[in-house]
């Protein structure tokens, strides 16, 4: 988790014009919780990937994030990109069925003793069909069967409407709050200004 600034004043707070504001929830799991097994369904694979290239990963980043404005790998220059997804402690995992490939599911372990659940995510047409509860499982087995004794993950205000319920159903709790102020992703060209129309573009 990267370090907080210095708290931001009670009240409102003006955001420059161009940039986009989200409130971050951290969670984390300090045990293995005892989730119940969960199989993907029907025609869904979970496939390990031991290498990527960028296009395709950028590909399927904005596949799955882009109407919740993912964007942090998509800012990132190609050469620290290319040294987390070539990192041994760095395991990516891609989500496949009939249609190509429709999910990601990325743990970070580069902390000694702690797994990022850094990215887990789907298409928005494989969603409430019992997928991403096979894969938080999934996610959850693949952490703890390494040596650590702390997993986490953040969500923000910009996230799917149910995904800090999720995360808190799998286990994780809450334990801060914080503030994010980037440029918008999608008056740079990173993303399409048709995505997270539930979000204003203010340029």
């Amino acid at each position: 988790m990267t370090a907080a600034s210095s708290p931001i004043p009670i009240g409102y707070t003006a955001i420059p014009r161009g940039h986009i504001a989200s409130v971050v929830t951290d969670l984390e799991m300090l045990s293995r919780p005892n989730l119940p097994g969960a199989s993907l369904p029907q025609g869904f694979e979970l496939a390990p990937v031991a290498e990527i290239g960028l296009d395709a990963y950028r590909a399927l980043f904005r596949k799955v994030g882009a109407d919740w404005l993912w964007f942090s790998r998509l800012f990132m220059e190609d050469g620290e990109l290319a040294s987390i997804l070539a990192h041994p402690d760095v395991d990516i995992h891609i989500v496949r069925n009939g249609l190509g490939d429709v999910g990601i599911l990325e743990l970070d372990f580069r902390t000694e003793g702690e797994c990022e659940l850094a990215f887990l995510g789907l298409t928005a047409d494989c969603t409430g069909r019992g997928v991403g509860r096979a894969l938080m499982s999934k996610a959850v087995e693949l952490a703890w069967a390494r040596p650590i004794s702390r997993m986490w993950v953040h969500t923000c205000t910009y996230d799917h409407p149910s995904a800090l319920r999720f995360y808190m159903k799998a286990g994780f709790k809450p334990y801060a709050i914080r503030v994010e102020v980037q440029r918008d992703p999608r008056l740079s060209g990173d993303l399409p200004r048709t995505a997270a129309a539930h979000v204003p573009i203010i340029d």
